[in-house]
């Protein structure tokens, strides 16, 4: 069997960036995303999150990339080194407002994948566990596997869209599913509308998220899907 979950970062970036997430999930083939509880939209997120009940919110951890966090990854290294302690402070903190917000997460992510380093690995395991988060992603195999083995943490078998992020539209989409392997993979995506709001944002994908909205929800990609025989689920 194959199954497909289409999950959405950056939930809470911008107004634009939610609804254009909320619409690939009503009228096509999102099932999930993950909320920023450092996002200046966050407030806008968790009310649709609340009228949107089918679909699956996770927590998008940012330690990059967001205002008051380093914007390089250089500059992040430096501050993993100082203290160990607060990456999990830090990632814990945005886990917990978002509990506060009255949304129970299903699974874990990083923005810019900043859990490939082995610190921020630790401390997404250990909040997965001590939240019982369960699902967190695996964009790589070792040494993931063993670290959240560890914690008890679930994986999808598969992972999907980091090349793709930004340069794909419907015929490319439909082109991955149809060569989708056995098994639950996740398929990372980044849609949105694209309005003054988001290109006022520090962001490279700006015009490319509704494109990748425009391909969510295409004909040709539900196609791919039926005549491919996989069967779309969420993390719940």
């Amino acid at each position: 069997m194959k199954f497909l979950i289409p999950n959405a970062d950056d939930f809470g970036f911008t107004r634009d960036v939610n609804d254009g997430i909320v619409h690939a999930h009503r009228h096509g083939i999102l099932t999930a995303t993950t909320l920023m509880a450092t996002g200046p939209a966050f407030e806008h997120a968790v009310q649709l999150a609340h009228e949107n009940p089918n679909l699956d919110v996770g927590v998008h951890l940012v330690l990059v990339g967001s205002a008051g966090y380093p914007e390089t990854v250089a500059r992040l290294v430096g501050a993993l080194l100082l203290s160990r302690i607060k990456i999990y402070d830090e990632l814990a903190r945005q886990v917990r407002k978002v509990l506060d917000a009255g949304i129970q997460p299903t699974h874990l992510d990083t923005h810019k994948h900043t859990h490939l380093w082995p610190s921020v690995l630790d401390a997404v395991a250990r909040i997965s566990e001590e939240f019982r988060i369960p699902w967190v992603r695996r964009p790589f195999g070792n040494p993931f596997d063993g670290t959240l083995a560890r914690h008890g943490c679930k994986m999808t078998d598969h992972f999907a869209g980091f090349r793709l992020t930004g340069r794909y539209g419907a015929p490319e989409l439909a082109n991955l599913i149809r060569r989708l392997p056995d098994g639950v993979t996740e398929f990372m995506c980044h849609p949105g509308f694209c309005t003054d709001e988001l290109r006022a944002a520090p962001t490279r994908l700006k015009d490319s998220r509704q494109r990748e909205l425009d391909a969510l929800t295409s004909p040709e990609v539900r196609a791919a899907i039926e005549e491919s025989g996989v069967k779309l689920t969420r993390y719940h």
